[in-house]
């Protein structure tokens, strides 16, 4: 089957706010009397704001009430918002801006959703102003399931209604392009072919690849069965 909706990620594929949640979450840890470093950092890209605040405080040794940890994932998450809300459309990662004006001029059309458990997409597009080239925004409010769980992808190619297995997924983290896969979807991972080894292609960005190049690897390996 052709395919006819791209799914992208927000973090890591569109814009790159991971410097804001190190930040953050640096911050909390530090307040808690431990650090953790870019490294530990990279383990928390795709996984949910709850997910990771687990994660770290195992990571420091630290066990909290559930209502204080709802407390610290409050807290985190306004002082990334005193980040988030300083971006700026030159905020958007190199080849972005290209690569959706291409899908703008595909023929046949291509439809575009964000698959972000982030519950601040919304507000990250409006600052870059990108709400409008996606024809559906599923993000952490409308998912119960973080990444690698495929929830979030599947839900956005209902709301396109399109089948999973005519979509594509970009994604820089190995949750997401795990979750892309479960979903039935051609995952397209940004970053490092060492770290995304079950993509089906990587690339280091979306500066250098074409939708017309992209669609046509599609479906070299959809001959292969992908």
């Amino acid at each position: 089957m052709p395919i006819s909706a791209f799914l992208f990620d927000l973090d890591g594929v569109i814009v790159d706010t991971a410097v804001f949640h190190y930040q953050a979450w640096r911050r909390m840890a530090n307040e808690l009397g431990f650090d953790i470093s870019h490294e530990f950092n990279e383990t928390l890209k795709g996984v949910s704001r709850m997910d990771s605040l687990d994660l770290i405080l195992a990571h420091g040794g630290v066990t909290l009430t559930d209502e204080r940890k709802l407390e610290l994932a409050t807290q985190k998450n306004d002082w990334y918002l005193e980040l988030v809300s300083r971006m700026t459309p030159n905020d958007i990662l190199p080849g972005v801006a290209g690569f959706f004006h291409q899908l703008k001029h595909a023929q046949p059309p291509l439809k575009t959703a964000l698959g972000s458990v982030s519950k601040n997409a919304r507000l990250i597009l409006e600052r870059i102003h990108m709400v409008d080239q996606f024809d559906a925004i599923i993000d952490g409010t409308k998912i119960t399931r973080g990444k690698p769980d495929p929830e979030v992808f599947l839900n956005g190619a209902a709301e396109l209604g399109v089948a999973p297995a005519d979509c594509v997924v970009f994604e820089d983290a190995v949750a997401g392009v795990e979750a892309a896969k479960r979903a039935g979807m051609f995952a397209v991972g940004i970053g490092s072919p060492d770290v995304l080894t079950e993509a089906d292609l990587v690339v280091p960005s979306l500066e250098h690849l074409t939708v017309t190049e992209l669609l046509a690897a599609v479906e070299r390996a959809q001959g292969l069965g992908y």
